[in-house]
């Protein structure tokens, strides 16, 4: 299978759900440490714009649309239908409930919350703060990306160029949220953390039910 079971699993969740949970109630009760780490964070990544040399706030501005909510989904649902031409069914039902999961518990936490976006942010970027709904969705297709499409190629070398590409992607989608004064930098952060914790969730469902998901007549020939 691509993912296997892991005694660890649960591990991770406790540890990432429960940064997750310690950060979200600091900011919910406005925690004075927490904002004045957020201030000085965002100064460093904003400090320096260099909207004057041009590429750099379009290549930002570039990959936070291309990373927005909506993008995230239209780019599972198009991997999810290359894998189940390949014959991957179940593994396409899994990476469309990993990312719709993902987003539905990022909606929950932001009505939870109600973080005010920083002032200077674009009028495009209306709604709640935390957590990140961009960084949480581009962590999700990254993970999708790593456990289930870059496995099936087979050369070593194509492999590792993806996975690093994948990686600064995740990273300079986040680094966009904060230098477009989108989020403020804890709320990229915990976007992360939430996304991990449900993503070792969506592995154990996987483990869990994709053995029996292929009793099912239409999946019987997929591959897990």
């Amino acid at each position: 299978m691509f993912i296997e079971r892991d005694q660890h699993r649960w591990w991770r969740f406790a540890i990432s759900g429960g940064a997750f949970i310690i950060l979200m109630l600091l900011i919910k009760f406005n925690s004075t440490v927490v904002t004045m780490i957020d201030a000085v964070l965002q100064s460093l990544f904003t400090g320096q714009r260099v909207e004057g040399a041009g590429w750099f706030h379009a290549l930002m501005t570039l990959l936070s649309f291309l990373a927005s909510p909506k993008m995230d989904l239209l780019w599972v649902i198009i991997i999810a239908a290359l894998l189940w031409y390949k014959h991957y069914q179940i593994p396409a039902l899994w990476a469309l409930g990993t990312i719709v999961g993902g987003d539905v518990f990022g909606e929950i936490f932001k009505h939870i919350v109600k973080r005010a976006r920083p002032a200077q942010h674009l009028a495009a970027d209306d709604g709640y703060s935390f957590p990140s709904g961009h960084t949480l969705g581009i962590f999700l297709v990254a993970a999708i990306l790593l456990l289930i499409v870059v496995p099936l190629i087979k050369k070593h070398s194509t492999r590792t160029i993806c996975q690093l590409l994948i990686v600064f992607v995740v990273f300079f989608l986040a680094v966009s949220r904060v230098y477009l004064y989108a989020h403020w930098p804890f709320d990229t952060i915990s976007a992360m953390l939430l996304a991990y914790a449900w993503l070792q969730v969506a592995e154990w469902l996987y483990v869990a039910w994709a053995p029996r998901l292929r009793e099912i007549p239409f999946l019987s020939t997929s591959e897990i």
